[in-house]
């Protein structure tokens, strides 16, 4: 991995699933490999939980615990369509794929459930949990893949949340860490951004 370019946290939202890019985003990655970790969201895996939830009536903890494997499914999923792509669950995992080159996808649930500062809530997903991993990597910046179309640069964070574009939890998990959000198309600039450090997309700001 590279001592100068910033270790860069990317979440690829379970959104992107079934969507014409996710191919493209993939080999964009894989270009970044040693440089990126992927954060997989829940997705249609995740959605599944949210339903069962009131139906069901289980607890919170167990729909926390559920939608992280929500995540660990579709990390495995897209872990099966690209060669470089490894499933991590611990930071020294992550780091040792990052030396060899690989592109590490981040199975949560190991980490998550042991951390005392995350609540077992439906205010945090994985775009939170992107920033979180951030700070314990030390040094990393996030980039959401979003559905969104961009405007200002930098975004406040309250306008992402009042939009429902983020959690509600992201500004408490946002201070320290850089962040930017990029639409579907970013793939082709994001492949050439990896070793160059440029940001893509826009910041994200808290105030």
């Amino acid at each position: 991995m590279s001592t100068v370019c910033p270790l860069t946290v990317l979440k690829l939202g379970g959104s992107h699933a079934f969507a014409q890019h996710l191919r493209d985003w993939l080999a964009a990655i894989a270009r970044g490999a040693g440089h990126v970790v992927v954060v997989p969201g829940g997705g249609p895996f995740a959605d599944t939980v949210r339903a069962a939830q009131p139906k069901m009536e289980f607890d919170d903890l167990a729909a926390h615990h559920m939608a992280l494997l929500a995540m660990e499914q579709y990390g495995r999923a897209l872990a099966s369509l690209e060669p470089r792509f490894k499933l991590a669950e611990t930071l020294a995992a992550i780091r040792r794929l990052l030396r060899d080159q690989q592109v590490p996808v981040w199975a949560p649930t190991r980490m998550v459930l042991a951390a005392s500062d995350i609540p077992c809530s439906w205010e945090v997903t994985s775009d939170s949990l992107a920033l979180w991993l951030a700070h314990r990597l030390g040094g990393a910046r996030v980039v959401l893949v979003k559905h969104v179309e961009l405007g200002a640069d930098p975004i406040p964070v309250a306008d992402l949340v009042d939009g429902g574009t983020v959690d509600p939890a992201f500004a408490r998990f946002l201070d320290g860490v850089e962040a930017s959000i990029v639409d579907p198309a970013g793939h082709a600039a994001a492949a050439a951004a990896w070793r160059s450090g440029h940001v893509i997309g826009s910041r994200i700001a808290l105030q």
